[in-house]
């Protein structure tokens, strides 16, 4: 029993040195998220940057891999929820398998996850959001609430998640 303890203790340390968050909320460089936002993705799924998906988001459909209380406090306009524990193929049945797809999450852990489910179904232009909904915030595109109205509020996942966000209405 110990050596299970011990070898979770280490491997929690191990992680936790992966992806050293801010000491300060909001006090990081660009680098910095750059390589933490790079560690959270297996690379099996091509990132699109925030800024190039901005420019042309008329060409995608926008899928939110968050927790529905995260996407009911603000999410990407038009973005369907489709969550991450909770997310099942069928939600998805009814988009086209050839139409250009952007999968975001907080980071893009959970969205990576789900685009690769994604891709061994059968959808052919699923991309990830690389450093997803907070990189999106952080360049202070816009974003929306539960009511479809824009807002300045943003889920913060938890204290050592929304260290990364640069805005300062984070809610939890």
């Amino acid at each position: 029993m110990f050596k299970v303890l011990l070898r979770c203790s280490i491997i929690s340390l191990l992680l936790i040195g992966c992806y050293p968050a801010p000491k300060v909320a909001g006090e990081f460089s660009d680098e910095e998220f750059e390589k933490m936002a790079t560690k959270m993705s297996e690379g099996e799924i091509p990132d699109l940057s925030v800024d190039e998906t901005f420019r042309q988001k008329n060409l995608y459909i926008f899928l939110d891999t968050r927790e529905k209380k995260e996407f009911d406090v603000s999410h990407i306009p038009n973005a369907l929820w489709v969550g991450y524990k909770s997310f099942k193929l069928d939600l998805i049945e009814h988009l086209p398998k050839d139409k250009k797809i952007v999968t975001y999450c907080s980071v893009g852990y959970r969205s990576e996850r789900v685009a690769k489910k994604m891709r061994e179904a059968g959808y052919e232009n699923v991309f990830n959001l690389k450093g997803s909904f907070f990189e999106w915030c952080n360049k202070f595109y816009p974003i929306v609430g539960a009511n479809n109205q824009s807002t300045q509020k943003v889920h913060g996942y938890n204290s050592k998640w929304s260290k990364w966000l640069k805005r300062s209405d984070v809610v939890y």
